[in-house]
């Protein structure tokens, strides 16, 4: 289905939650590739689809965060990277019906821009490749995701508008003296004026944090932008217990925070790391609650 990004004023738009932690109780093994489900177990791909479907998220996204070239030539996949991106999409699109948004998950390369760890064209061509086979599959909007460069994201967003798909900026957050820079210094206020240059339908920030530390990214990208904003914090600061890393919020904590994102300028509002299908059945209450 075509998005409309244009009539949102006043609506609040619930996503989903944790891909990773869901796909592994679908079996996944940690540390294997969990983008390379979409090919070798398409059934643990569409239950965690599904399961955000089933508790009201009317936007999902895609299992493909890593699937660019350079991202999955560490687990041997790059020569996949297209066929990946199309059946990820079609699995997010076949879960979600009629009713409910797909939208692209692009991630980070893993490498540096600014450190020239990778020619700017090469990445732009693996992106470029991810978005067209992302296309290919039924989808026309991309978040380009948990990045944590400004350079890197431009490119991506760039590649993914010249695969002609509607584009959302999500940087992570965390840094910097009041927790709203990046890691590599950026700020809401100039990922706005990327937004702007690269034509970006929202703008936002996932991961790196609790949804407390997501109010004030919010209030600067609203200061500074008119377009939506995408929030998907995390359930709380990650912690060890048991030689296990648990994120500490429950879904009642995660989602008493939803109002008040919604209230500091947000338009999307979901979860990341550490979110379940629970957490976002909590959320869905909250916000038709305001409270």
């Amino acid at each position: 289905m075509t998005f409309d990004f244009k009539n949102l004023t006043g609506k609040t738009i619930l996503t989903d939650g944790a891909w990773g932690t869901q796909l592994q109780k679908q079996g996944l093994t940690p540390g294997s590739c969990p983008d390379a489900c979409n090919l070798n177990n398409p059934a643990a791909v569409l239950a965690v689809a599904r399961s955000y479907v089933e508790v009201g998220s009317q936007v999902i996204l895609t299992n493909t965060l890593r699937a660019t070239r350079f991202g999955l030539q560490h687990y041997g996949l790059a020569e996949k990277a297209y066929e990946i991106n199309v059946r990820g999409a079609e699995l997010s699109r076949q879960a979600a019906g009629k009713d409910v948004a797909v939208f692209a998950s692009m991630g980070p390369s893993g490498k540096i821009v600014m450190m020239e760890e990778v020619d700017p064209q090469a990445l732009y061509d693996a992106f470029l490749e991810q978005a067209k086979g992302l296309q290919e599959g039924g989808v026309d909007v991309a978040v380009c995701e948990t990045f944590t460069e400004l350079a890197e994201i431009e490119i991506a967003a760039k590649a993914a508008r010249a695969a002609g798909l509607e584009v959302v900026l999500s940087l992570t957050f965390g840094s910097g003296p009041d927790g709203t820079s990046t890691m590599m210094g950026n700020t809401p206020v100039q990922v706005a004026a990327v937004a702007a240059r690269v034509g970006a339908a929202a703008v936002g920030a996932n991961c790196g944090a609790g949804p407390e530390a997501f109010i004030p990214v919010a209030k600067l990208y609203r200061q500074h932008t008119k377009l939506p904003i995408w929030v998907k914090p995390n359930a709380g600061l990650p912690v060890q217990e048991k030689g296990k890393t648990v994120f500490p919020q429950g879904p009642e904590e995660f989602a008493g925070f939803g109002p008040k994102l919604v209230a500091a300028g947000a338009t999307f509002v979901g979860g990341c790391c550490g979110t379940t299908p629970k957490h976002i059945a909590a959320l869905a209450v909250a916000l038709s609650k305001g409270t």
